[in-house]
């Protein structure tokens, strides 16, 4: 394991990479109790659709998560079990473009770190346990599908895109599950969950060649063939469709709008990019914004309302949403304000506040060994780590996000996704 000094933080990376191609990430943090593991493979809701030995292959919608369920599950033990009472927390999630299996300790990290591995690095799946499975997420799905809270910003992606996968859930439907068979599973976990594919990190007071020497032990898989991923056709920047509307039992409409964040190749780029974007959307209507005062005060949006960034593979969506009467209202109050959206004084000591939270924040992050974790599996995943951060928020200049604003909720560019109260009127 390398060492990597970072003197403007005073932290110490190690990095490593096994034989398999399998990167470790450690950082030591000397006299912290907690000890906390990651585990993750670049494989998340989106990656359906990929190509292999020269064949594409189409799969559910769904078979991340599902796979990520099914994991637990060894041919001679739970590992949940095992690891829970070993005085260890668990847990395992998938996301858009990554799934994650984690646990933090504060006693037996080794024996817990090597349960880890070994139950992620071997499949096991029988037919009966996965139509059991089917059952389980079918209840998940349909939970899902009457919360109105995730239905709206499902919604708004399917308004968005035309062809990114971003517009199926993560979790699937009922129709895509039930096509998921244990030798779907065995086939996604091969290619996915090549030691070539994923990357641990970890973090405590621990010594990274001791958890070198344990993931060589545990991780003995080769190297696989790396995938090529298909994320659909160029999305350009303008929505699919502009508004998009459903109806359930809420008191209040629920909204979300917002617009498609270009891509760019770069990595460093375009980690620089979707920082100025976050900034952007709080200088633009965050809770410090004199736009936001104005709504807020004026009844128009009240507490439930927020804006930011969320990333997906090759491309990232800003989002403004809220409950409120008027929900088309909002979005003309956002898009008239972007369209002339200029620094002026008053813009320019927000955006210094703002950055100096966006850095506070950020060093904040630097005492939590969880935050550590995911950062620098995500950074790795997206070609940049986590300690570049600092230096990069540092260049951005409050006329990026502005730019990023006047971009993003011009009204050409925005979908808007409403669900309705069902004995309601329609929103205005």
């Amino acid at each position: 394991m390398k060492p990597r000094f970072y003197q403007k933080l005073d932290e110490t990376l190690f990095e490593g990479e096994l034989d398999n191609g399998l990167k470790i990430f450690v950082i030591p943090k000397k006299g912290f109790s907690m000890k906390y593991a990651f585990f993750a493979a670049r494989y998340g809701g989106c990656d359906r659709r990929f190509k292999l030995g020269g064949r594409w292959v189409d799969t559910p919608a769904g078979i991340a998560h599902f796979l990520e369920h099914k994991m637990f599950d060894m041919p001679d033990y739970n590992a949940f079990s095992v690891m829970t009472a070993r005085g260890a927390w668990p847990n395992a999630f998938t996301a858009y473009g990554m799934t994650g299996y984690l646990f933090s300790c504060t006693d037996a990290f080794d024996e817990c770190l090597r349960t880890m591995l070994d139950y992620v690095s071997t499949p096991y799946f029988t037919e009966e346990s996965v139509q059991k499975e089917q059952g389980i997420i079918g209840q998940e799905i349909r939970m899902n599908e009457n919360n109105p809270n995730r239905v709206v910003i499902q919604n708004l992606f399917k308004a968005l895109f035309k062809s990114h996968p971003a517009r199926e859930s993560i979790i699937g439907t009922m129709e895509s599950i039930s096509r998921i068979t244990a030798q779907t599973l065995y086939d996604c976990h091969r290619i996915f969950y090549s030691p070539s594919n994923m990357v641990l990190c970890c973090s405590g007071d621990i010594d990274p060649d001791r958890v070198a020497a344990i993931a060589q032990q545990e991780v003995a898989a080769p190297a696989g063939e790396a995938p090529e991923r298909d994320y659909g056709q160029e999305e350009g920047p303008l929505p699919d469709r502009v508004r998009i509307e459903a109806s359930m039992e809420v008191a209040q409409p629920l909204f979300a709008c917002g617009s498609k964040v270009s891509f760019l190749e770069d990595p460093r780029e375009w980690t620089k990019l979707l920082f100025a974007a976050g900034l952007g959307c709080e200088l633009l209507a965050g809770e410090a914004s004199s736009l936001y005062a104005d709504m807020y005060s004026s009844g128009l949006i009240n507490k439930t309302f927020g804006i930011g960034t969320m990333s997906l593979p090759r491309s990232a969506v800003a989002i403004a949403n809220g409950r409120c009467a008027e929900p088309m209202r909002v979005v003309e109050r956002l898009s008239e304000a972007a369209e002339r959206f200029e620094i002026g004084p008053e813009e320019e000591a927000l955006f210094i506040r703002l950055k100096k939270t966006a850095i506070g924040n950020f060093l904040a992050g630097l005492d939590s060994v969880e935050n550590l974790c995911h950062t620098h599996a995500e950074g790795y995943f997206n070609g940049c780590l986590p300690f570049e951060y600092l230096d990069i928020i540092n260049e951005i200049k409050a006329e990026d996000a502005a730019a990023f604003i006047r971009s993003a909720f011009a009204l050409p560019k925005l979908s808007v996704s409403i669900v309705n109260p069902l004995s309601g009127r329609p929103a205005v």
